[in-house]
């Protein structure tokens, strides 16, 4: 039984995996106003509402143009704005977490990133762990979910995905690692992973910035 986010960093660098394992505190980031936009959305939407002051990565004209897409291409945009259930933990048969989000028609999971979205997609890890949370939900409600959510809540960004046979894929290569977890991994060749990894120090990647490159 693994947890959704150790899936997904399973699949984003299995050598930082293996050194929160050994950690002796794992503090899991803590939800902030960023998070909390995600369930704010009609307020957001609302025109006489003054977006300046708040935690957005975008102009207020983009982050209300994004959300405004959003609405008018998600079928389930209106559940998103009031799901049955927020941060519900599930357990599934191979993995458990929690789904930010729990929509009842149709029958989904949603995860909220503070982050920055790709620009069409969505991020391979988070991928893993949303497809992570509707196989859980699934066992748990003993029916089919195909679907499931990210949102990018700092740029009103939201992408619906479906559980594609590559995507159940991704997220099945993912648990293989975790399972293979019992040892330091391979090193990244991927090295902008480690620009702002906290486990660096000790992992002894060595990055060279263009700049020592050229000289």
């Amino acid at each position: 039984m693994y947890a959704f986010t150790d899936i997904a960093l399973a699949a984003y660098c299995p050598r930082k995996l293996y050194y929160r394992w050994h950690e002796d505190e794992y503090d899991p980031p803590k939800r902030d106003e960023r998070f909390e936009l995600a369930f704010r959305y009609p307020e957001l939407l609302d025109p006489d509402r003054r977006l300046q002051t708040e935690p957005i990565a975008v102009t207020p004209v983009t982050y209300r143009c994004n959300l405004g897409r959003a609405r008018a291409r998600i079928d389930a945009f209106d559940s998103l704005c009031e799901p049955s259930s927020r941060e519900t933990f599930l357990t599934g048969r191979q993995a458990r977490g929690i789904a930010h989000k729990v929509l009842e028609d149709p029958l989904a999971p949603s995860i909220v990133s503070v982050g920055e979205p790709p620009e069409t997609g969505v991020w391979g890890p988070q991928n893993v762990r949303a497809v992570a949370a509707a196989k859980a939900l699934a066992w748990e409600r003993e029916t089919p979910v195909d679907r499931a959510f990210i949102e990018y809540s700092t740029h009103g960004v939201v992408r619906e995905i479906e559980l594609t046979a590559r995507r159940v894929g991704q997220y099945r290569r993912a648990l293989r690692t975790a399972a293979s977890v019992d040892g330091p991994p391979s090193r990244t060749r991927n090295t902008s992973k480690c620009e702002s990894c906290e486990y660096r120090p000790q992992c002894g990647v060595r990055t060279r910035s263009l700049r020592s490159l050229l000289g």
